[in-house]
């Protein structure tokens, strides 16, 4: 990694799993040959501050650093509750240290990576270069870059917009004897109380002593922090029959669920990950949107080629996403009964590839006609979109 100032062909601010995913693909494809990029962040990422959780068929870009994956996975609700048919897909974890020590490892031996630690006061592109301020040093020039950013910036307000959040509290807990199955996931538990809106519980196994415990909700606004404690609590009493145990690691987060129209570029900078769209706006899903869009944007760049369309999202898909934040926002339908009636009624393989903006129409309209009608059609006629 060089850590002189120099001319760069590529600006990323932000090293994050947007910005980190990126550059890695062009360490992999060759761009960095005769190219020099410069990454900016102010955190040091040596945290395990995050987990992601996903699912794919097959070995993925990060295939060496997942974690713990699962090919059974259970579903629980007062409407439905059983065993999920996921194949071929499995269910895959990466925990947050090790994506960036996998990241920064192959960063630091790489010749053209510059590691700027930093916080971006602002940033501008134009098809000229780039100016960028830093905190405390003097606004720089950098003449024939491109930049990209995954730095949430200020969305302008947009009528009819919906804003829901789906936040978290997660406990790594470890118990004195044996309580878990480590080859069989909980995917979601919605037995919990739904007073404040849509909430379920999450339960990855890592071992028979060791298991994530996930509170998630999808609300208007947060709980109060000793509510997300009093939940996992709860839950692992009641449903894990659990008692004596010890909370390793904790973890929270946010990710808007939004109809909002995130901008391409902000002040000419290319937007990745959720600033740039790329959190689906039904479920609060990104890290295979990044990966996607990541794809896209490191085969463009090394064919010179445009990036514009890259992580562009379908305009049906963009439809069903907002159907179903309309019936969750309006309380058209309890959310709970919505996931209940989509895995009691389809494979979960197939709710899978829905999920990820991959089924085709004739599926789709199966999966939908799954859901209750009205509920869905009255959100539909409802629906005043900000695109």
């Amino acid at each position: 990694m060089n850590n002189q100032p120099t001319s760069y062909q590529l600006i990323i601010a932000g090293a994050g799993a947007s910005g980190l995913s990126l550059l890695m693909r062009l360490i992999s494809n060759g761009y960095l040959q005769n190219n020099r990029v410069l990454l900016i962040d102010k955190d040091a990422k040596v945290q395990n501050d995050r987990t992601w959780c996903f699912w794919e068929t097959n070995a993925g870009f990060f295939e060496d650093i997942v974690y713990r994956r699962w090919s059974n996975l259970d579903f629980f609700s007062s409407d439905f509750s059983g065993p999920l048919t996921i194949a071929p897909y499995q269910y895959k974890l990466i925990r947050g240290i090790d994506f960036y020590s996998y990241c920064f490892n192959a960063i630091k031996t790489h010749p053209n990576i510059t590691w700027l630690k930093a916080s971006v006061q602002s940033m501008t592109a134009t098809a000229q270069g780039v100016r960028i301020k830093t905190e405390g040093e003097e606004e720089k020039w950098f003449a024939g870059a491109q930049a990209f950013s995954s730095i949430p910036m200020p969305v302008t307000n947009q009528p009819n917009a919906i804003h829901l959040l789906q936040h978290f509290k997660g406990w790594v807990i470890q118990t004195e004897q044996p309580a878990f199955d480590p080859a069989r996931a909980t995917l979601m538990d919605f037995r919990i109380s739904q007073q404040h809106g849509t909430a379920f519980v999450y339960v990855l196994p890592f071992s028979q002593r060791e298991a994530l415990v996930e509170y998630t909700l999808f609300t208007p606004s947060l709980l109060q922090p000793q509510q997300y404690d009093e939940g996992l609590k709860e839950y692992i009493q009641q449903y894990l029959k659990l008692t004596g145990y010890t909370v390793k690691e904790q973890e929270f987060g946010v990710i808007p669920m939004t109809n909002t129209r995130f901008p391409r570029r902000a002040d000419g900078v290319f937007q990745l990950g959720t600033a740039g769209g790329q959190t689906k706006a039904s479920s609060g899903y990104t890290f295979q949107f990044i990966q996607k869009q990541s794809d896209r944007l490191a085969a463009a760049l090394l064919r010179g080629e445009s990036i514009e369309e890259a992580g562009k999202t379908a305009a049906r898909f963009r439809f069903y996403d907002e159907v179903l934040l309309e019936v969750l926002y309006r309380q058209l339908y309890p959310g709970h009964r919505v996931f209940a009636r989509l895995f009691r009624a389809n494979a979960a393989a197939k709710v899978f590839r829905f999920l990820d903006n991959e089924s085709r129409l004739p599926a789709e309209l199966r999966l939908i006609s799954s859901l209750p009608t009205w509920p869905f059609l009255k959100a539909a006629l409802q629906k005043k979109s900000p695109y």
